[in-house]
């Protein structure tokens, strides 16, 4: 099916590399090569240039790169438009989120499904991901997105985006320069870690562990419970911390903040949308149908 074969072209194009979007659709990397090799054999043309292990667009992959997110776009609004037929327009939504998602995933999402649905009045709630939890299941909230690897049984758990936890410093660092740590290298560095309970640090210490290392191990400076924090003292100290890349997109793009990989280690999560067991609103549901149709974009 070419749509399929569209998708495996945006997901190329948008990780920059076969390998991820093989990972991320869980096909393999001959499978991606060959979808990319008949659209191009389609149209006749060729869509990315080779230098290497690195791949870039051509001018003919930039523009259906962006005819495929028309095609996505047009595909999101239908699915979402005609579910939206039978589902209740009108009425109060109490939206819980955990602090990265609150900050930096939601608003645009909620922006663009407000303007869909004009009755619904939103009220939005941050905490960490424990805080969250335990506000939805004494119904506080009605409907939540979390972060974390926590499964507590009288929620469902529906998977929303992926997300990538990477180790970041200011540009300026001397490690900056390196590009790659190995790591036992981690145990010598200054660490700005979130508190306890947060569903970010519950990922990066099982993340960790896997590679012997305890986040015990890691010397702490200080804790914080906002990002936002860490990133500001990020950039006025040579402390290192572990944050979502949905995080930081415009300190990397200002060059402010730099990623350093860790030999060995990638560090993987998946954004859930919850609500408990049982659950059936089908104001929650036609939410839940609108942050799944808009994770394209994200």
């Amino acid at each position: 099916m070419f749509d399929f074969r569209l998708k495996v072209f945006y997901t190329v194009a948008k990780k920059n590399s076969f390998t991820k979007a093989a990972k991320e659709l869980m096909i393999s990397q001959p499978a991606v090569t060959k979808h990319i090799q008949e659209i191009e054999s389609h149209y006749k043309t060729k869509l990315f240039d080779r230098n290497g292990v690195k791949i870039s667009l051509t001018e003919s992959g930039e523009l259906l790169c962006r005819y495929a997110e028309e095609v996505f776009s047009i595909y999101r609004n239908l699915a979402f438009d005609i579910h939206a037929l039978n589902a209740k327009m009108d009425g109060n939504l109490c939206l819980g989120a955990s602090t990265t998602i609150s900050q930096y995933v939601l608003p645009p999402l909620l922006a663009e499904f407000r303007e869909k649905v004009g009755d619904i009045h939103i009220d939005v709630i941050s905490d960490n991901t424990y805080g969250i939890e335990k506000a939805l299941l004494s119904s506080q909230i009605d409907v939540a997105m979390v972060e974390g690897n926590s499964k507590h049984p009288q929620i469902k758990y529906t998977d929303f985006i992926k997300d990538e936890i990477v180790l970041v410093c200011k540009a300026t660092n001397p490690l900056a320069k390196q590009g790659s740590i190995p790591p036992e290298e981690l145990k010598q560095l200054s660490f700005l870690l979130r508190e306890s309970g947060s569903g970010t640090l519950d990922v990066i210490e099982s993340s960790l562990n896997k590679v012997g290392i305890s986040i015990n191990d890691l010397k702490s400076d200080m804790s914080f419970s906002s990002t936002e924090s860490i990133k500001m003292y990020l950039m006025h100290s040579s402390s290192f911390a572990f944050l979502s890349i949905h995080a930081i997109l415009k300190e990397l793009k200002y060059n402010e903040l730099v990623v350093v990989d860790i030999e060995g280690l990638e560090i993987n999560r998946c954004f859930s949308i919850i609500q408990r067991q049982g659950q059936e609103s089908a104001l929650v549901e036609l939410f839940i149908r609108f942050a799944q149709s808009y994770n394209l974009k994200l």
